[in-house]
């Protein structure tokens, strides 16, 4: 599951979630990966919560805007959460894992924001995740999301970005790029390793 968060801050506890976006990931019969279900929302400020200016400004989001259609948190999370676990269920998992660029952030702030709402399914692992800017950085020198994306020769419309959608959607292309140019050069296993464990195999007979 492929998530960007939109916020009024850097402190999941204390500054609101303002957006947040979710694509599911699914593996085709041949063993590529594809973007499959999206859900978008956009969030109200909980009760309390600090909206930093300076943060705002970056994103461009007015939590005052009725236009915005914004929901509360747990109506977010609860129709997210039971997507995730449509998936769980149909591919016998038991944890789903958090796909994100620069995980830990998106991570804390969903789990800070499941908390507050007591919701007592969260299918997220509480701290296993695929970070694709350390992803990114190792495959294609690149932790920017924008220059990842042009690196893998993904398009990315900088104008759009910020956007928790549009952030959302090209992350999971960058991610399904990733893992499916791992499996053009091989896949799992990789073919020298198997090669090594046939010859392995092989001593064995031989001695027998």
């Amino acid at each position: 599951m492929v998530i960007d968060v939109e916020t009024a801050g850097f402190d999941s506890k204390t500054n609101a979630l303002l957006e947040i976006a979710a694509v599911t990931l699914k593996m085709d019969d041949a063993g590529w990966l594809h973007a499959d279900e999206t859900l978008h929302f956009h969030v109200e400020p909980f009760e309390g919560s600090v909206l930093q200016p300076e943060a705002l400004a970056f994103n461009g989001i007015d939590p005052a805007n009725p236009l915005r259609g914004a929901v509360s948190e747990y109506d977010a999370l609860h129709a997210i959460f039971k997507m995730i676990r449509k998936g769980m269920k149909e591919h016998e998992c038991n944890r789903a894992v958090m796909v994100a660029h620069n995980a830990t952030f998106d991570l804390n702030f969903v789990m800070a924001a499941s908390a507050r709402c007591n919701m007592k399914r969260n299918p997220f692992h509480p701290f296993v995740t695929f970070d694709t800017a350390a992803l990114s950085g190792l495959v294609l020198g690149q932790t920017v999301l924008a220059k990842a994306c042009i690196a893998a020769q993904i398009d990315f419309d900088s104008t759009q970005a910020h956007s928790a959608l549009y952030d959302t959607e090209q992350t999971a292309a960058l991610f399904c790029e990733l893992v499916n140019r791992w499996k053009r050069l091989g896949g799992w296993p990789l073919p020298m390793a198997a090669a090594e464990s046939q010859d392995e195999q092989d001593e064995q007979d031989e001695q027998a």
